[in-house]
């Protein structure tokens, strides 16, 4: 493959604002060609794209187009920089009025030097709001795709649609469905911009030349040729950057000084600021665990249990152990045999969970390029140690911020079943989308899973529910819970197998979600029978219903969920469930709409 990059823009208007500035501040940048200009960090705007892409593994030349104006400049800085002089191509140019023209100047580097293989095309004169941009992933994205490659990134607010190529882009198959040469107003609602960042195969070449021909300079613009290539219904792919781009050639100097100190703040910002997130346990309330088996289910997340990552920016990946969770020193033997077999190590399934959630984003949204950059981890968790999605949910929203990702990127459906796959497919835990749903939404949440949907969408239909007037709950679990893994034991196989016993018991669990009703348990209990659920729980249920309060199992073995009506009765079942043994507690319900906790990215 061989990189192209265009420096060969006049930047008059940018040129002609610092000459006429009379603070003199910037009278050491006249007749600086304008990808010569300082960039983020005080090196050169070029001196980063250079690094970016001095990757012999990945090209095999570079080539650099400019004008005849700036040749002796750019001469200059490839003999202090290593770059081949050589490899530097002079369009003839002095004047914006005879200036070639972007895609012109790309044509003449294939004509002059008979270049015969993909081509990566990129406008020197960009400022990328992010140092640690990855080329080789977009690399990788374009060799699995089909056809062109364009490189996009969503605008912040105060960037206008009609100053930027806007692309819409397929989010299944990622074609660029639409090119928009700087649109008016309300012909897109899109937000994604298209940079002069381009991959093109080799037999597309030819289509430089055609174009050049019928066009006149001041229309050779890649805005203009993606257009006419997308009506020309050629496959076109987009690839997203999560970061910001600004064509310094197309700004004067008010707007150069802002956007270069805007991305340098995001920079430092980014460098020293922890990121923190929770993510809360939740309780089912109704069909569970029918989540499993094209049910339907209702869930509510508690600010009881949680579990919270911090992710800080660092020279290398760090996982930091838990001081009470990740014990590396015992006793004997024995003490860490116990501790093993009861707990579990949490650090290791943590190094799983950072090693497949990075793996996963790859893979799943290989269409957004990932920056080079690694951080330090660490977590904490009051929820017990069987439970893990909520960990993995809360390092998820950590990874999603500290790489610029939005719901755009990875939506909340996708978010949950991703999470399900993390510890289905790589930590081989038996469970159901109902957690994962719950972490991603929060609060109270209606799902159903019902096989046309699930098969139709590859997610089932979510809402949120409102939590206004919400009746007291409880909950209690034993001190030595069970695995909600041999909860479930072989219900699986058996509804697999169309057991007429557990399909039917599924499909009330359904029924029952719709209704709202409290009979969930009744058909709960017959399916799994009392030997599967234990007599720890049993004794539980009976507790409760002594009472009188509405009872069930929310879903992990070992606990269960109640409703109070009687304020009075509060207090006695309290001490009743710790006279058993139990740890009791009021429900405090997640409502993400009124609480200041931060758990969204």
């Amino acid at each position: 493959m061989i990189c192209v990059l265009l420096v060969a823009g006049h930047g008059t208007r940018l040129q002609t604002e610092i000459k006429n500035d009379d603070t003199g501040m910037y009278s050491h940048l006249i007749g600086v060609p304008k990808t010569l200009l300082p960039g983020i960090g005080g090196k050169k705007i070029l001196d980063f794209w250079w690094k970016t892409i001095n990757l012999r593994q990945l090209f095999t030349e570079v080539y650099l187009v400019t004008n005849a104006d700036k040749y002796k400049h750019f001469e200059r800085w490839a003999t202090a920089n290593d770059f081949p002089v050589e490899n530097i191509i002079n369009d003839g140019s002095t004047t914006e009025e005879d200036c070639l023209g972007a895609v012109a100047d790309l044509e003449l580097a294939i004509r002059s030097r008979k270049l015969q293989d993909d081509i990566i095309v990129i406008a020197g004169d960009m400022l990328c709001a992010d140092q640690n941009f990855d080329i080789t992933q977009v690399i990788r994205f374009f060799r699995s795709k089909p056809g062109e490659l364009l490189i996009y990134y969503e605008m912040e607010e105060s960037e206008k649609s009609n100053s930027r190529g806007i692309v819409e882009v397929c989010p299944d198959s990622h074609r660029i469905t639409r090119f928009w040469e700087k649109p008016q107003e309300g012909l897109t609602s899109s937000r994604l911009a298209s940079v002069v960042f381009y991959c093109i195969q080799r037999e597309s070449l030819p289509l430089l030349s055609e174009f050049t021909s019928q066009m006149e300079a001041t229309d050779r613009s890649f805005g203009r040729f993606w257009h006419i290539v997308n009506q020309n219904l050629l496959d076109v792919f987009g690839m997203k950057l999560p970061t910001g781009f600004q064509l310094i050639g197309q700004v004067g100097l008010s707007d150069y000084t802002k956007w270069l100190t805007r991305f340098s703040n995001k920079q430092q910002d980014k460098s020293d600021r922890p990121i923190t997130f929770r993510s809360f346990a939740r309780v089912g309330l109704m069909g569970n665990p029918s989540d499993c088996f094209n049910g339907k289910t209702i869930a509510m997340t508690i600010m009881n249990f949680w579990a919270e990552v911090t992710l800080v920016k660092s020279q290398s990946l760090v996982l930091v152990p838990h001081p009470l969770n990740d014990p590396t020193e015992f006793g004997s033997l024995q003490d860490l045999f116990s501790i093993s077999r009861k707990e579990g190590l949490t650090l290791d399934v943590l190094k799983n969970f950072v090693i497949n959630i990075v793996c996963f984003i790859n893979i799943c949204l290989h269409s957004i390029a990932l920056t080079k950059q690694n951080f330090t981890l660490k977590y904490d968790t009051n929820i017990p140690r069987q439970v893990v999605s909520a960990i993995v949910s809360a390092t998820l929203k950590c990874l999603m911020k500290f790489y610029n990702l939005t719901d755009d990127d990875l939506p909340k459906p996708v978010r949950a079943n991703f999470i399900l796959n993390v510890e289905t497919d790589e930590l081989f835990i038996t469970a159901g989308l109902q957690d994962r749903v719950a972490q991603v939404y929060e609060g109270l949440v209606y799902m159903d899973f019902s096989k046309k949907v699930m098969e139709e969408q590859g997610y089932g239909n979510y809402i949120s529910m409102d939590m206004s007037g919400l009746p007291l709950f409880w909950l209690a679990y034993l001190s030595d819970p069970s695995d909600s893994g041999r909860i479930h034991n072989n219900i699986r196989q058996r509804w697999l197998n169309g057991d007429p016993l557990v399909v039917e018991a599924m499909e009330t669990f359904a029924q029952l979600t719709d209704q709202a009703s409290s009979r969930n348990n009744t058909s709960y209990r017959s399916v799994y029978t009392d030997e599967c659920l234990g007599p720890g729980n049993l004794k539980m249920v009976a507790l409760a219903k002594e009472f009188g309060s509405a009872v069930k199992l929310p879903g992990s073995g070992g606990a269960v969920v109640g409703l109070c009506l009687d304020p009075e009765k509060l207090e006695p079942m309290r001490q009743a469930f710790q006279e058993a043994g139990c740890v009791f507690c009021v429900i405090i319900p997640y409502n993400p709409s009124v609480s200041t906790v931060s758990s969204q990215p």
